[in-house]
């Protein structure tokens, strides 16, 4: 008969043994704790749902204003505007002027792999085990 202290969560260790090499390989190519942090953060922003329909529409929809996004979305203009500021600030979005019209577009194919890697992984529905 086993005690509550002997049964082990599923992801801890059955027995404790650290392999020095395969750490010293994985600390080595681990990113920088800024690197980690900005990466934190633009995860964040792709982690609220509103902020995410407005980059979904921009990779569907290609450039586009912050009139056409906000009825693509079902958001309030204003909505749009602040969230298209803050992705702007974090580098996810750009902007282009022409006059007094803003167009905006995913900043660069490195956002549009990341979304499209996201929506096939989350498309597969694999099973959980």
């Amino acid at each position: 008969m086993s005690s509550q202290s002997d049964v082990l969560p599923a992801e801890a260790c059955a027995v404790r043994v650290v392999d020095p090499e395969k750490v010293a390989i994985v600390s080595a190519a681990m990113p920088g704790a800024e690197t980690i942090g900005e990466l934190a953060q633009v995860f964040g922003l792709l982690a609220d749902p509103g902020r995410l329909r407005v980059i979904t529409a921009l990779l569907e929809g290609g450039e586009m204003c912050v009139c056409d996004i906000a009825a693509a979305c079902g958001h309030s203009e204003s909505a749009v505007s602040h969230a298209l500021r803050l992705l702007r600030a974090n580098r996810v979005v750009r902007v282009r002027r022409a006059g007094r019209m803003a167009y905006y577009r995913l900043d660069d194919s490195h956002v549009r792999m990341l979304l499209d890697l996201a929506l096939t992984h989350v498309g597969h529905g694999g099973d959980v085990p």
